[in-house]
């Protein structure tokens, strides 16, 4: 009797516990947390990472105005009216006088507007160069480090929010870097595997498969990717983009090159980027930079891929070489401990 009743004690506090709405959060934060840190839950964080910080900076940037534009229309403003005295006063009386007075207003004009631009000016409202895409395109600088330079937070707010953003964001993009390299690498030594063996298929019952031997079935043998394999991916990968950027921003095909390149690398120089240009923003085509976005994720999980597959067979080649080496070692003091024997058997006789 006191068994049974201990034992439905047992069952009455094990069925309390699991419907007590404190260890449902808990159990729901623990799997929420375990699938977060899958590949798949690390390439959508990521993704909504982006997201909430380019609508975080679109919001922070777009509420003052940019003083440099109120600047520049002062600027031009005093430059006509200057323009205007000057023509009133002595454009009747003597023409070399106003066109000496004339080149003196626009000349001050042109120093104080190329001053301007210096400083940043481009032309461009807070709203334009703040887009959307654009916001998302300055996330992803940020938080892969690539840092193109042709945008920067303007307030004091964005510059902080940028500090935060990535103390943040690089550790996070650091994740999903090595498991997205993971599972591309896994999905392409598997393709790789499967041609492999449809080649090999008709070389002794299929090449690759279980052969028999003395003691039953043989292990499989093990199937490496070349790095000429992985350096084939990341050169069609960079053609792809070269052949779509030249296309879309009339570069020339170095030039494209030359951004794909320095992109994936994570150099961000920002000389040349997409869709950053004032034609583009004020025309509403800046669909450009969320495919660029998705270029750039996409290439840098290609070059952890390559960097993992790489890796694995410069470890099996070192290991081969390893052994060899021992192998070699071992024969050269058998052949010395061998010449020494005879040499001392020939003393001895």
């Amino acid at each position: 009797m006191i068994r049974q009743r201990s034992s439905v004690r047992s069952r009455g506090s094990s069925s309390t516990t699991i419907s007590d709405p404190r260890e449902k959060v808990k159990d729901c934060c623990r799997k929420f947390v375990a699938f977060m840190c899958t590949q798949v839950g690390v390439g959508g964080l990521i993704v909504a990472y982006a997201l909430v910080g380019a609508a975080s900076f679109m919001s922070i940037e777009t509420q003052e105005p940019n003083p440099l534009i109120e600047h520049v229309v002062t600027l031009r403003r005093n430059c006509a009216a200057e323009l205007w005295d000057v023509t009133e006063q002595l454009n009747l009386f003597n023409s070399s006088i106003w066109h000496y007075e004339a080149d003196l207003v626009l000349k001050r004009y042109q120093d104080d507007f190329a001053e301007a631009i210096r400083r940043g000016y481009d032309g461009r409202s807070p709203e334009e160069v703040w887009n959307f895409p654009a916001a998302l395109m300055f996330c992803l600088a940020v938080f892969t480090m690539i840092g193109y330079g042709n945008m920067v937070p303007r307030t004091a707010w964005g510059k902080g929010a940028t500090v935060i953003y990535a103390t943040f964001g690089i550790p996070l993009y650091i994740l999903y870097f090595m498991n997205m390299g993971k599972v591309l690498a896994s999905t392409f030594k598997w393709l790789y595997t499967w041609f492999h063996e449809c080649s090999h298929r008709s070389d002794e019952d299929g090449g690759l498969a279980l052969e028999e031997g003395p003691g039953g079935l043989a292990p499989r043998k093990r199937i490496i990717v070349p790095t000429t394999a992985c350096l084939w991916v990341i050169t069609i990968y960079i053609a792809t983009g070269t052949i779509m950027f030249a296309e879309w921003e009339k570069w020339t095909y170095l030039d494209s090159a030359y951004f794909c390149v320095t992109s994936l690398c994570k150099i961000g120089i920002g000389d040349l980027v997409p869709g950053a240009n004032i034609l583009d923003s004020q025309s509403g085509k800046p669909t450009k930079l969320v495919i660029n976005f998705v270029y750039m994720l996409l290439g840098m999980g290609l070059v952890a891929m390559c960097y993992i597959l790489m890796r694995e067979e410069v470890r099996i080649k070192m290991q081969e070489i390893k052994e060899d080496t021992r192998l070699c070692l071992e024969d050269l003091s058998a052949k010395f401990a061998k010449c020494c024997g005879t040499k001392d058997s020939q003393y001895y006789d």
